[in-house]
């Protein structure tokens, strides 16, 4: 099947005018010869269709297993780039695209100080490597870690899944160049050489067989009080409910929560805030119940957690400081009752500021890496986020007294990123809702691999939850 776009005009009821033509969908089917038969898989992806009068979540997903590629690499004699020693070498892979274009589809662990790294083994869907197309291009770019974020380039090969599935052989050797120093000197030979050394290829479970066999996710939320965000009655502050818009942390919650919550049958959702006091003692909580109820914090659906929030910010005093690891145990402790595959945890952190306990955050959050959940956190508001990249493990694992995470689990975004420019608050929620559930499908399988567990039968018809189907949420 060669890609082959399609648009849709979407007819919908808006402003009391059925059959207005609202916008148009485009639909692109892409090479999937790697999968077999009626075993098509397209993991699950959130995409929006975004128009003037609708911003409506897809969510596209067939059933069965999927291929899974497992490889590890390594490299020799890689530049040296840091002054003060060797090289921080890291791999970031990229899938060609029909236009020319690449994006990425993986990056390696950091390896500090060495010129000859040897990467850990790790497993990526083959589809994500090429599409189901064996011959397509596969970029390989070898950077050298900065903590800044300014990441030095050392060099880039290139290669197939082809290639790749010859495993260890004289093929799978690859010459590392630097177009800029390969133009500049005559006697530049290469940066490096980069190998494989193993790679295979097996199937393996995807999320949508687990939510299909009754797989429930749990979804708390948590809500940054400081008084760092301003006074709420103040129209410069974060907490401001306008009559006009929304502010920045109902967005979040509305954008992230609204599709969580198909995935949760009962609804009920907890959601906590954390640094401020409360009455009528003025008490400095970390993790109380937005509801008031500390016997049940639980919020009826996305709508009660609003007005508990709401409600709160008329009643307790912003105050300090920002520490994260009361609410993640707080999470950690109901998803250590249910290690089976039947619950999943999701918990939602919107905060404006730096985290104040940033020890027992990364070991609240090295605990929790053993049990089935995962922490998205959205920073709001102006301030600056480095810390916070610390937690978000995608290029060094986070670790505490010596132990590492078991797995990534943490998801950090700044909303600033995602703002539209053009003040369309449903664009900018469509935006942030992409990013930050991407990463929890591969988390949740991470978990369901490293136990053991297998998903359960797809429930019949008439036993599944009151959720759309998986394939259409339109």
């Amino acid at each position: 099947m060669s890609d082959c776009p399609r648009s849709y005009p979407l007819f919908l009821s808006s402003s009391g005018i059925p059959g207005k033509k609202c916008g148009t969908i485009i639909f692109t089917a892409e090479e999937l010869s790697n999968c077999r038969g009626t075993d098509l898989i397209i993991n699950e992806i959130i995409a929006f269709a975004v128009s003037d009068c609708l911003s409506w979540p897809v969510l596209t997903s067939c059933l069965s297993l999927q291929d899974i590629a497992t490889m590890q690499l390594c490299a020799n004699k890689l530049d040296k780039k840091d002054f003060f020693g060797k090289s921080d070498p890291f791999l970031v892979f990229y899938r060609s695209n029909e236009d020319g274009t690449f994006t990425i589809c993986h990056k390696t662990e950091v390896i500090k100080n060495t010129l000859n790294p040897v990467w850990q083994p790790f497993t990526i869907p083959v589809r994500a490597l090429c599409n189901g197309d064996y011959d397509r291009t596969i970029k390989i770019d070898v950077y050298d870690w900065d903590r800044d974020g300014s990441h030095d380039f050392i060099g880039e090969f290139t290669t197939s899944y082809r290639e790749l599935s010859r495993g260890q052989s004289q093929f799978n050797v690859y010459e590392v160049l630097n177009p800029k120093k390969k133009g500049k000197k005559k006697k530049y030979v290469n940066s490096g050489t980069v190998t494989l050394l193993s790679f295979k290829v097996e199937s393996e479970y995807t999320f949508v067989d687990f939510i299909r066999g009754g797989t429930q996710l749990n979804f708390t939320v948590a809500i940054d009080f400081t008084a760092s965000n301003g006074n709420p009655a103040q129209p410069t502050s974060l907490h401001y409910m306008s009559p006009y818009q929304m502010n920045t942390y109902t967005m979040a919650l509305k954008a992230v929560g609204e599709i969580i919550q198909d995935y949760d049958s009962d609804k009920l959702f907890p959601a906590y805030g954390f640094g401020a006091k409360l009455p009528p003692d003025g008490k400095i909580s970390h993790v109380f119940p937005l509801n008031g109820n500390s016997e049940d914090p639980n919020c009826v659906g996305i709508d009660g957690v609003l007005e508990a929030y709401f409600q709160s910010l008329r009643t307790v005093q912003l105050y300090g400081p920002t520490n994260f690891a009361p609410v993640i145990n707080q999470v950690a402790r109901s998803a250590q009752d249910v290690t089976d595959g039947s619950q999943y945890f999701v918990l939602l952190m919107i905060t404006d500021g730096v985290i104040s306990d940033m020890v027992q955050t990364k070991e609240a959050v090295v605990s929790a890496s053993a049990l089935p959940m995962s922490i998205i956190i959205v920073g709001v508001g102006p301030a600056e986020f480095d810390a916070m990249e610390e937690l978000d493990g995608d290029d060094v694992r986070v670790s505490s007294r010596g132990r590492f995470a078991e797995r990534d689990i943490v998801q950090f975004v700044p909303f600033r990123d995602y703002i539209d420019r053009s003040g369309n608050q449903v664009l900018s929620m469509a935006r942030l809702a992409k990013d930050v559930l991407a990463e929890i499908p591969d988390q949740l399988l991470s978990f369901m691999k490293s136990k053991g567990i297998d998903p359960r039968p797809a429930l019949p018809a008439s036993g599944t939850p009151s959720k759309p189907p998986l394939n259409s949420r339109i």
